[in-house]
């Protein structure tokens, strides 16, 4: 089913974001995983693409595994790093034909040895291009959007024009980055609508289990922690279960509020784990 025609029905989407895991532990960690969340019924799960292309194999093979073997409706991530047009249109017919009708299209993160996005010489060189090229097959498409700015955007009006480029495409839906407060969330909803950007923009969510970890998270995509917030995970971080425990409570407060304002639903960034989600999902349904 296409994710349009779930959230036309007015009713909170929820959804679960994974990465193709690396090898055979990580799989049997993630099948687990599926199980556990699968009995709180998520709309659809997305799949990750990495860095230049390299988990596109486990990425077509996951998505399809997904929706065809597990029974949940499964949407693949697509980036233009590292592929001419050509193959691009290969991957949008391999995921046709395994029957797969959502796609995330995005522009995608450098390989680790670049330090700027360098395009295929023959592909694309901005995300509202390759959502144009999926835009011209039978798919129901989504694009990224960043509530506090893409850390490469000069400032919050281009990164809203960039936005709204990518929408005009023929996109469904937005997928927002993590952000932990959700004043940039309504402030973000609030532009987008002024700039005739009139799609679902779905919130993401990521429950925090690692002080560390979410340290270098926001500091590679440009959210930042409230205050208050950060200083509790700092006083604990030593404690990765009370750690844990600070992220579920601020991750359910978030989501109340965002869902009581009208946010179309919630998608959970899960690190393939699927404790937190569970928790916090129990509290909202």
């Amino acid at each position: 089913m296409k994710i349009s025609r779930l959230l036309a029905s007015r009713k909170p989407v929820f959804s679960f974001e994974f990465f193709p895991p690396k090898d055979d532990a990580a799989a049997a960690q993630l099948v687990r995983t599926l199980e556990d969340l699968k009995s709180l019924k998520p709309n659809f799960i997305s799949v990750t693409y990495g860095a230049g292309g390299s988990t596109r194999a486990k990425t077509l093979e996951l998505v399809a595994r997904i929706k065809n073997e597990v029974g949940i409706e499964s949407m693949a991530h697509l980036t233009c790093v590292g592929h001419p047009r050509a193959e691009i249109g290969s991957i949008l017919d391999a995921l046709a034909e395994k029957g797969i009708e959502n796609v995330l299209a995005l522009r995608g993160d450098p390989p680790r040895d670049q330090k700027t996005f360098l395009p295929h010489p023959e592909g694309f060189q901005f995300a509202n291009e390759l959502a144009a090229e999926v835009a011209r097959r039978n798919f129901c498409f989504g694009v990224a959007g960043y509530p506090e700015k893409h850390p490469e955007a000069p400032n919050r009006e281009v990164d809203l024009l960039y936005l709204k480029r990518k929408v005009d495409t023929g996109a469904s839906f937005v997928i927002t980055q993590l952000f932990f407060d959700n004043a940039h969330y309504f402030d973000f909803v609030a532009r987008a609508r002024a700039a005739g950007i009139t799609v679902p923009i779905i919130p993401g969510i990521m429950p925090v289990t690692n002080y560390s970890q979410i340290t270098r998270f926001t500091a590679l995509c440009g959210s930042k922690l409230p205050a208050r917030f950060k200083t509790k995970l700092e006083t604990a971080q030593a404690d990765l279960q009370a750690v844990t425990r600070i992220g579920i409570t601020h991750a359910v407060t978030q989501c109340q509020e965002l869902l009581g304002k009208g946010a179309p639903g919630i998608h959970f960034y899960t690190l393939n784990k699927s404790h937190s989600t569970r928790k916090i999902l129990e509290q909202l349904l």
